[in-house]
């Protein structure tokens, strides 16, 4: 018999992450907040036990990378966001948009997944190459295409 999983415990422990993803993708809070939701509920539905809770958080922020994914593909997906709810989500406790911010948000999917998952979650190489499924040598090769695409939208020298 399955261990029942304390799914408010999961909640408290995780949403936040699991929201900031899903606003990443998405750009909009209600439509992250309806993601986020809907990650949570696939835990509720089908409930499993995880080894610990990194791992638990793993599987979380893959389900919502590809919950997201999925949202965005679909065929009814409109991209209108209003102007004020731009980084809403707030990725740092900044209530101002930041330049940065919108630059990574700006990155293609890739390059915003593992620039998310290690400088922001503090996911090491490795650990981003286990949980996108690709080569450590990708992440790392992703990581430095990414940080020359935001040093040139950035304006950096």
């Amino acid at each position: 018999m399955k261990r029942a999983i304390d799914i408010e415990a999961v909640f408290r422990r995780h949403f936040a992450t699991v929201y900031r993803l899903c606003y990443s993708y998405l750009g909009s809070a209600s439509d992250a907040e309806d993601a986020a939701q809907s990650v949570f509920v696939k835990l509720l539905d089908h409930p499993r036990e995880f080894a610990d809770h990194e791992h638990e958080k793993a599987w979380l922020i893959v389900c919502a990378s590809n919950h997201c994914k999925d949202e965005l593909k679909s065929a009814r997906r409109t991209r209108v966001v209003a102007m004020g709810e731009r980084l809403e989500a707030s990725v740092g406790s900044n209530d101002h948009p930041d330049e940065t911010i919108d630059a990574v948000l700006r990155l293609p999917s890739k390059y915003k997944d593992c620039i998310y998952l290690h400088y922001y979650e503090g996911y090491k190489t490795a650990e981003v190459a286990r949980m996108l499924g690709i080569p450590a040598s990708t992440v790392r090769n992703r990581l430095r295409e990414a940080r020359a695409l935001l040093k040139d939208s950035l304006g950096g020298s």
